[in-house]
């Protein structure tokens, strides 16, 4: 990370276990319904899909912050100390979850890794293991990932507050649903498309690609740090040539700039694409998803 998250939170775990007692979370609102802190958007909209209106979802993530610079601040601690559920996705997305945790000295909080027990996939530069850690993070942006991260969730709630859960359970197993068959209906698809191949942003896409059979590649890293160099940005040009790529996505939260020269030098169109991790336009998950589902298979046609 550009900051050092780990030292702030150590000074915030201080002050918060200095007084904790003012924040003895219930397990319950004031409105009755359970108290769940999300790390960020996707995580949050996750949340409510299962929950519905046994749930109230505090996202700490503000719109317009890349996760993956987000920095807790206080009132973000105290949320999480006050939650009866706390909800990060891992795989090194939020490098401040466990301390965030432990700063919360909260007993009733039960924390949920949405991403625990996914075939994670591997990083490959060594500066971004160093900084980030083993994982590729993205794994909601995969209709697979959404399931298991949804699963994950609704075990979770369920533990939570039993006296609810087999409304979490009916709620999760209907999300699932329009989940999968969303995926089924986009694999057909794919599997018949002319190309196989896209270009992003930054790259965010490697579980997507997984579940359709695709290839990504991107104009800046998995963490979204850096730009390409001359040779690079050279190399990129012939992969979009080689591959007849025609379209060039880029990200609500990633510069386009360079996106935009890439595409000029190849005659393509730059379009839009979600990465679900702030709220974009207030759509939900599904409906970004669905976009992003038929932008890139118009691209690939």
């Amino acid at each position: 990370m550009k900051k050092n998250i780990l030292s702030t939170v150590s000074i915030l775990c201080m002050l918060f276990l200095l007084s904790a007692s003012a924040f003895a979370g219930g397990q319950k609102d004031t409105s009755g319904k359970l108290s769940v802190a999300a790390s960020f958007d996707a995580m949050a909209e996750f949340t409510k899909a299962v929950g519905g209106n046994k749930v109230t979802v505090v996202t700490l993530t503000p719109a317009g912050i890349e996760p993956h610079e987000f920095e807790p601040k206080a009132r973000d601690m105290a949320a999480v100390s006050k939650a009866a559920v706390f909800v990060y996705n891992g795989l090194g997305m939020e490098a401040w979850a466990e301390k965030a945790v432990a700063a919360a000295n909260n007993p009733k909080l039960i924390a949920v890794n949405a991403s625990e027990g996914a075939a994670a996939i591997s990083n490959t530069d060594p500066r971004e293991i160093k900084e980030h850690g083993q994982f590729d993070p993205h794994l909601w942006l995969s209709l697979s990932g959404a399931v298991q991260e949804v699963n994950n969730i609704a075990a979770t709630l369920e533990k939570a507050d039993p006296a609810n859960a087999q409304y979490y359970a009916e709620n999760a197993k209907s999300y699932i649903k329009t989940l999968n068959d969303l995926k089924t209906e986009y694999a057909g698809k794919f599997a018949a498309s002319k190309r196989k191949s896209f270009v992003t942003g930054h790259a965010a896409f490697a579980y997507f690609c997984r579940d359709f059979g695709l290839e990504q590649n991107s104009v800046e890293d998995v963490f979204a740090e850096g730009e390409p160099s001359a040779k690079q940005l050279a190399g990129l040009v012939d992969y979009c040539r080689q591959k007849d790529v025609r379209t060039i996505f880029v990200e609500d939260m990633v510069s386009p700039a360079v996106s935009k020269t890439l595409a000029n030098e190849i005659g393509a169109t730059v379009k839009t694409i979600a990465t679900v991790e702030g709220p974009e336009d207030g759509k939900t998950y599904l409906e970004r998803q669905k976009e992003n589902l038929e932008k890139i298979y118009a691209a690939l046609n």
